[in-house]
Formats: structure tokens, C-alpha cells, sequence
């Protein structure tokens, strides 16, 4: 869920599910154990390129903070919640494919989604000429060596 805060920051909230999964040795079977559920979210551009590219349902990989929220219900019960404050997400290519588009920076932190316009002069891989380094590409070189 994409929202915009009142000073125009883009939020997006989603959640996580992980179950864990183990073999039972007495059937011999794959068995899914406990889901945990964990709210995130994510800011700025890095929101709305999560809300373009991925959709429910989606397998994610997940990097940030957990966070522990308290507060107490209308009723007074205490409750405790953990949250993630999400720095990178990104689909999990196991069982997909992805095709990745930069987008440019917009000032701010890094998110790992974007990059700045001129990253060609960093980038190791948009170098025709090899630099030493082992990693640089040829003209004849379309694929990374490995």
C-alpha cells in the first residue's frame, strides 16, 4: 500500500510471511512450521518502486530493522508488535526472473534502488576497456565472466 505523507514523502506499507520448513523423519515429508507475519515498511523512492514493481504474493528478500512498537488497545490491553523498517527489498530470483530498471536519484540516502545519472563512470561493467580490475567488459563481452 502506497500512501503520501502530508509533506508529499512516499510511504508503503506491506507485509512479510516467513514459514519455516522441515523434513519429518517419521513421514518422511516436507512440513510447513509456524508463519510469522511482519508489517514493513519503506520510504521515498524506494516506496514507490516497490509499489511498481512487486505484487502480492510475491517472493521477497527482505533488509532492514526490527523494530518493537508498544501501545495499548481502546479496551487497555498492552500490546507489543515487531515491525521492519525496510533499507532494500527486492523479488527473489529462486524460482523467477527479473529485469531491472535504474531509476534516477532524487537526493536523499542511497536505498539501493536508484542510482545517481553519471553511474556509468563507477560502474565497472559500462567500461569498454579493462581496467585492471579483471571485471571490466569488452565490446566482444555481452555476459559478466561468471
Amino acid at each position: 500500500e502506497l500512501r503520501f505523507t502530508p509533506s508529499g514523502a512516499a510511504v508503503a506499507k506491506f507485509t512479510v510471511a516467513s514459514t519455516p520448513r522441515y523434513m519429518d523423519r517419521n513421514t518422511n515429508e516436507w512440513k510447513d512450521g509456524d508463519t510469522l507475519f511482519l508489517q514493513c515498511q519503506i520510504w521515498r523512492q524506494a516506496a514507490e518502486n516497490v509499489a511498481e514493481s512487486l505484487t502480492r504474493g510475491m517472493r521477497v528478500m527482505v533488509s532492514g530493522r526490527l523494530k518493537q512498537r508498544s501501545y495499548e488497545t481502546k479496551e487497555g490491553e498492552k500490546r507489543t508488535v515487531f515491525e521492519v523498517e525496510v533499507d532494500e527489498v527486492g523479488p527473489s530470483l529462486r524460482n523467477a526472473t527479473a529485469k531491472v530498471t535504474k531509476t534516477a536519484r532524487q537526493g536523499g540516502t542511497n536505498t539501493g534502488f536508484s542510482a545517481p545519472a553519471s553511474e556509468s563512470a563507477e560502474d565497472p561493467w559500462a567500461s569498454t576497456t579493462s581496467s585492471g580490475g579483471g571485471w571490466a567488459t569488452t565490446a566482444s563481452e555481452e555476459q559478466p565472466p561468471f
